[in-house]
């Protein structure tokens, strides 16, 4: 299934509605299974998911490389969602500091804020996975974490690997 959801809403409030939807779902699971059992399967979920969408990435450009994928971020900075002070992007590189993360802020206000690195953090690392497997993400801190940055830093490997 093709999925624009992230084109048509943005990806904010795509977060937004996904949350206030699984915020009781994740309650009476947990309530069940126990909180840390379901937040380890939640974890599994997103990350495949997020890998996934990744993968559908890469089938929408002919060159899957760091560039094309920086210019597919729109919707998830769409309506100021983060706020963000470029460093460096080129085919080997792409680096940048988010100063501002209105999901992080969603997250507090649906009072999920223990559960905001699971449902957005942890998709990016699988997201360019899925995308490029050449290509990792390395970031030391997020500002869901209380950190006064999240430090996103993509790079390619010296592989030439094909997608």
């Amino acid at each position: 299934m093709d999925d624009n959801l992230n084109e048509q809403v943005g990806v904010l409030k795509r977060r937004e509605i996904e949350a206030r939807i699984l915020k009781p779902f994740v309650e009476a699971v947990g309530a069940e299974l126990g909180h840390e059992r379901t937040r380890e399967l939640l974890q599994h979920v997103v990350i495949e998911a997020a890998e996934g969408d990744g993968y559908a990435m890469r089938g929408n450009t002919d060159s899957p490389g760091l560039i094309e994928f920086a210019q597919m971020w729109e919707p998830w900075f769409r309506g100021g969602a983060l706020e963000i002070e470029e460093i460096e992007r080129n085919e080997a590189r792409w680096y940048f500091n988010v100063t501002r993360c209105r999901y992080a802020e969603l997250y507090k206000e649906l009072g999920l804020e223990q559960l905001g690195g699971v449902l957005s953090c942890n998709r990016d690392a699988a997201l360019i996975k899925g995308y490029h497997s050449s290509i990792e993400l390395k970031r030391t801190q997020t500002l869901m974490e209380g950190a006064d940055c999240c430090d996103f830093r993509y790079e390619r490997g010296q592989s030439d690997e094909a997608c």
